[in-house]
């Protein structure tokens, strides 16, 4: 008998702190650094602009780190609103009016595993900022959770599939040890089974 258990992979990896704080990746996306809007590079400069600032009032964008060629696409919306098109990402996470000429921008996202905050600002005419990822603390104790709970279920299948099969073993074994004639243990199992 083949054991099949399906279990829901955890979308955040054991340590996030650890991997954030010492992964080179992280440590230097973590420090403040030049990023582009990358979208529409075939398209005219002020069709861009335009592009850009639609993109960023519906709750998305697409960036990338210049010195490391990190692309990323963002989302501006609280975690638990990722993909709702729906909504309107709020001046928390789309903020046209902090400073003239310039687009703050928040995008919390789960990124190689680690829960992490995207922060920065561009500028709307030149389509280049500074940004930077911090970790999200917060967020990343929440999908702590949700990967225990994942686990603890799996082994709770686990252990319901093993007990399922041992009480089948045993049953027929019983079955064996009453009809102990050669050939006959499968064939009146399944008789016995079609009466029931």
């Amino acid at each position: 008998m083949c054991m099949c258990v399906l279990v829901k992979m955890p979308r955040v990896v054991p340590d996030q702190r650890s991997k954030f704080d010492n992964e080179e990746f992280f440590r230097k996306l973590s420090r403040e650094c030049e990023i582009k809007y990358t979208g529409f590079r075939d398209r005219p400069h002020e069709e861009r602009q335009a592009r850009f600032q639609n993109a960023c009032r519906d709750g998305r964008s697409e960036v990338a780190f210049v010195a490391t060629g990190t692309n990323l696409s963002l989302q501006f919306f609280p975690a638990n609103l990722h993909g709702d098109q729906r909504q309107v990402p709020t001046r928390e996470y789309v903020d046209f009016e902090r400073e003239t000429g310039k687009v703050h921008l928040k995008a919390p996202m789960i990124l190689n595993g680690v829960c992490v905050i995207w922060r920065g600002w561009i500028d709307l005419q030149r389509l280049d900022g500074m940004g930077y990822l911090e970790y999200d603390d917060e967020r990343a104790q929440h999908e702590d959770a949700l990967a225990q709970a994942a686990f603890e279920e799996a082994r709770r299948r686990t252990r319901d599939f093993e007990e399922r099969e041992r009480s089948h073993r045993e049953d027929l074994e019983s079955r064996r040890q009453q009809d102990p004639s050669p050939g006959s243990n499968m064939a009146n199992a399944d008789v016995e089974h079609k009466m029931r």
